[in-house]
């Protein structure tokens, strides 16, 4: 069975390397991004992710920057998007996002989010 993966974009190093092993421990395939625009480039290269993990604050392209992108495009617009970041005040300017996630980031959390929100062949 194949899955859609999960876009991570994030560009603290540590951050995105936890998220991808939290993903995947959870049967999940991880694709990773350090800023939105890489994250643009990974959407013409992969198969439909089922979520995408967003931070907000990132060089170049910012998470608010990516979520309009992304919104433009009806291919893509439709694929949920869950917020992790530090600065969950900020979050509610992102009205696309399913769910906002604080950093750290609760491993539980993070997995009942993906169970509720992943669209793509389940674990």
């Amino acid at each position: 069975m194949r899955r859609n993966p999960i876009l991570i974009v994030d560009d603290d190093d540590g951050i995105r390397e936890a998220l991808q092993l939290s993903v995947e421990m959870f049967g999940y395939p991880a694709v990773c991004a350090a800023q939105g625009a890489e994250a643009l480039e990974q959407l013409a290269t992969i198969p439909r992710p089922g979520l995408i993990l967003l931070d907000l604050m990132m060089p170049v392209m910012d998470g608010w920057a990516f979520a309009e992108a992304i919104s433009q495009n009806k291919e893509l617009a439709d694929i949920p998007i869950v917020v992790i970041t530090a600065f969950t005040d900020r979050a509610s300017a992102l009205p696309k996002a399913k769910r906002v996630l604080s950093k750290p980031f609760d491993i539980d959390l993070l997995l009942e989010t993906i169970r509720q929100y992943y669209r793509g062949e389940a674990p």
